[in-house]
């Protein structure tokens, strides 16, 4: 399969500002430093994105699969990104087909830095077929919240920004395979689906074919977790959804529509995940509980 080249733009993920705090006192704070990216598509401007800027080419990548623009990542043939006027140029192999038709409604979401998705984002959810035995265990979800919890992120050090995550649970363990922070949790996202097809591209099973393959719905995805810091909005589940992700985690909670999105795909969704607490709120039957590692847990608090 032929990858697109992508280039390797760098920019700065944390500005230092002058603030003033509760004593009166001026002080040197860092922020994240958030700027726009437009993306042009065959020099058509598409979408104007704001986001840190950590990974742009992944960003853009997986923003276009996720808005089901782009079927086949071997259909993009490049994508540059300039800082310097802050643009990102795809070109493709073919072009878009209905490129206009496909974006010319737009919805407004509930997430921040990018501000709308496309409407055909739902159209194709009734044919989304996850992994059927794809599951968790409660060590391993405890694992993965550990990790988040030790990670050395901008967040700890200036705040204002999202993280999303992507983990395997092949080995039994909870590892990470890649860690992304944004100011919006859509763009983290999209940035690890834009990593997925780079690097799992012929593992990934389009919704459309998993539908009507059952063989197919047992895809390289199935020991794959997906962890935001976000809420659970029905865009996020979609786009899990759409990647393939059996298993979604937030530390946050869960919308209703969301919730409705993922008891139709078979998605298991589960939030308020910190320590050693968390709800599960759809498809528990993916998640297998060890009440051996609570019981532990409270005997331990106990002692302490």
């Amino acid at each position: 399969m032929s990858l697109p080249y992508l280039t390797q733009a760098q920019a700065p993920l944390i500005s230092e500002i002058d603030a003033v705090n509760e004593s009166g006192e001026l002080q040197k704070v860092s922020i994240p430093a958030e700027r726009a990216l437009t993306v042009y598509v065959d020099k058509r401007e598409l979408v104007t994105l704001m986001t840190l800027g950590a990974n742009p080419e992944l960003l853009v990548l997986g923003y276009l699969r996720n808005q089901r623009l782009v079927r086949d990542v071997a259909d993009i043939e490049s994508i540059t990104v300039d800082w310097d006027v802050g643009a990102a140029a795809v070109k493709t192999v073919r072009g878009i087909e209905d490129i206009e038709e496909k974006t010319a409604h737009r919805v407004v979401t509930t997430g921040c830095g990018q501000g709308s998705v496309f409407g055909g984002l739902m159209d194709e959810v009734d044919q989304i077929a996850l992994p059927a035995g794809a599951c968790i265990t409660q060590g391993q979800l405890y694992g993965l919240v550990n990790t988040i919890r030790l990670k050395e992120t901008t967040y700890k050090s200036a705040g204002s920004v999202h993280a999303c995550a992507l983990f395997s649970m092949v080995s039994g363990e909870s590892e990470m395979l890649l860690f992304v922070e944004d100011v919006g949790r859509h763009n983290a996202i999209d940035t690890i689906a834009g990593w997925m097809w780079m690097n799992m591209a012929p593992t990934l099973i389009d919704p459309a074919v998993a539908a009507s393959d059952a063989a197919a719905s047992l895809s390289g995805t199935a020991g794959l977790v997906f962890y935001t810091t976000g809420r659970l909005t029905s865009e996020m589940v979609i786009k899990s959804a759409q990647m393939g992700v059996p298993v979604v985690v937030s530390r946050s909670g869960i919308t209703q529509m969301g919730h409705q999105v993922a008891q139709s795909v078979g998605l298991c969704a589960i939030g308020r995940a910190t320590n050693k607490r968390f709800l599960c709120y759809t498809h528990s039957g993916r998640l297998r509980l060890e009440p051996g590692l609570l019981a532990a847990h409270s005997a331990s608090a106990g002692a302490g």
